[in-house]
């Protein structure tokens, strides 16, 4: 999965949470005696499994009974009290440590994806992204699958009734990565992520007439600095490509499309898993694995096979390396992404996010030579810096 496409649904989830709640709703129990037992009850009995748990008080305090069963929980979670009162006696601080190593691995992954798909498809003249895409997302599923089997990850049962719900947001799923790889072929990286803005200003005006959500005069005026920065930066690329930027605004309304979908998809989704929730890792296995037919029928379709069987790069180690790197860092990118998520708040994620998209411009610019003039280059910072206002416009 493109790793900006990610980017770009993760901060739109900030603004589900901000206003109408989190989209993923995990359950969360009582913390005392009572509220032990039953997360006990519920892991030996299968129901649950130790990433549901997100509470770091029950996670210490179930950690404790795992470790010593030969204790009462009641002394397990008096031990907790205890040293609960002598940290805020001692004023302890909590190390930030978590939120710095999560942010960190979710910016690395998420720059890195950008960057080696574009090499791919560009250093390595690959003209095949629907193939790319259907490699990506399927070692995406593989490694979901066997980590659900180990019981790493907990995932919810794939259902007729699940998949037929979720079909239709896959299809706008599938399209929105087909059109996000052709447009990277096409186009420059800062320029990429500056036309990625156009997304906001799509989304809002979707949340507006189909949400009746209001923004306030902050994130228009971001908006509106967004259109500019998009409008000047197209007149002033060097590298302008028509066939780029067409399929640039594809994706944008396609990546539009999918967040609106997916909010009023979900409610429906979760009445159909006995948990009555969809995790993100489930949602990371029911979109790859449901695009990998929709993948074959284009590569059919679109004849990328008698392409990819015939063209000399696929004998390069180097090409299959970057391939394979890719599709690990998208799934890297679930993974970190919501581990970020759960170390800091959703603005804070958001605005990471905003500010992410800095070094990926200015590295793409760098990395690929591409052909940069004043006008140009003021107007991908401009847009970056919109990029961040919008984000900043968000929170208030």
């Amino acid at each position: 999965m493109s790793s900006e496409i990610k980017v770009d649904i993760a901060n739109n989830y900030d603004h589900y949470e901000s206003e109408g709640g989190p989209l993923h709703e995990n359950d969360t129990m009582a913390i005392g005696t009572n509220g032990i037992y039953n997360t006990l009850d519920d892991y030996h009995q299968g129901k649950k499994s130790i990433s549901d748990i997100t509470s770091p008080r029950e996670r210490r305090s179930l950690g404790d009974r795992l470790l010593c069963p030969n204790r009462t929980i009641q002394n397990c979670i008096g031990n907790h009290v205890d040293q609960e009162e002598e940290d805020r006696e001692h004023k302890t601080v909590k190390k930030p440590a978590g939120p710095l190593v999560s942010g960190a691995a979710y910016c690395l992954s998420s720059c890195s994806m950008i960057l080696l798909n574009k090499v791919v498809l560009s250093t390595f003249n690959f003209n095949a992204g629907i193939s790319l895409m259907f490699y990506q997302n399927l070692i995406s599923t593989v490694i979901v699958a066997v980590l659900s089997i180990c019981g790493v990850v907990s995932v919810e049962k794939l259902s007729w009734k699940l998949i037929r719900v979720w079909l239709p947001v896959n299809i706008i799923f599938v399209g929105m990565l087909v059109s996000g790889m052709y447009s990277l072929k096409y186009i420059n990286v800062a320029m990429v992520t500056i036309l990625k803005n156009v997304t906001n200003i799509i989304t809002a005006v979707g949340d507006y007439y189909l949400f009746r959500r209001h923004q306030n005069q902050k994130v228009w005026t971001a908006m509106f600095l967004m259109i500019i920065s998009a409008v000047s930066g197209g007149v002033t690329d060097l590298s302008f490509d028509a066939t780029g930027y067409a399929w640039q605004l594809i994706n944008c309304v396609l990546t539009a499309s999918y967040s609106l979908t997916l909010r009023m998809v979900m409610e429906k989704a979760k009445q159909l898993t006995k948990s009555g929730s969809l995790n993100e890792v489930s949602m990371v296995l029911l979109n790859n694995a449901l695009s990998l037919p929709f993948g074959l029928v284009l590569i059919l379709i679109f004849d990328e096979w008698n392409y990819v069987i015939n063209v000399n790069v696929i004998t390069m180690p180097m090409f299959w390396a970057a391939a394979t790197l890719s599709g690990l860092l998208g799934l890297a990118i679930s993974f970190t992404s919501m581990w970020f998520l759960g170390q800091t708040s959703p603005t804070t994620y958001s605005l990471v996010g905003s500010l992410n998209k800095i070094p990926i411009s200015l590295a793409g610019l760098v990395l690929f030579n591409v052909p940069l003039s004043i006008p140009n280059l003021f107007s991908i910072l401009f847009g970056l810096f919109a990029g961040v206002f919008f984000a900043r416009a968000k929170m208030s």
